[in-house]
């Protein structure tokens, strides 16, 4: 199964960490949704939203167990759900994502996820602090 990626995902360090095995990727768009930062984090979240799109990657032929990890570390605030994305010139594919909950709307802002942002000031406390890596029992650095 593919699996598209829209946040702090999308570094293959992280990535790695948390489906524990090495993965290729490409780089998409998923229309159709917005990203915004949640509340107080440096990590985002993706809604349903009209006219909007993401760019993101798609990770391919994600293993099972990867995804049994993906899950547990994503934890409650997000599902995980079927999209459909699209590579360069126009192919589409189909693909998993996971997309903020309704009941945790209010935790988003208005505020745009930025990639190069995180990578520059928000991923070394993103992966010293976020909960989902004690959760699927990685505990060392990315």
């Amino acid at each position: 199964m593919d699996l598209f990626t829209y946040g702090t995902l999308m570094s293959p360090e992280i990535m790695m960490k948390v489906a524990g095995c090495q993965l290729v990727s490409v780089p998409v768009t998923l229309s159709g949704y917005q990203r915004s930062l949640v509340r107080g984090e440096v990590y985002p979240g993706i809604t349903e939203v009209d006219e909007a799109q993401v760019d993101g990657v798609l990770y391919l032929e994600v293993p099972a167990a990867a995804l049994q990890r993906l899950d547990v570390f994503e934890g409650e605030m997000y599902e995980r759900r079927g999209v459909t994305v699209q590579e360069e010139g126009g192919i589409a594919r189909e693909a998993m994502t996971y997309v903020f909950r309704p009941e945790f709307i209010a935790l988003l802002t208005n505020i745009p996820w930025d990639f190069a942002e995180f990578l520059a000031s928000g991923k070394k406390r993103f992966v010293d602090g976020y909960f989902g890596f004690s959760e699927i029992g990685a505990g060392e650095k990315a």
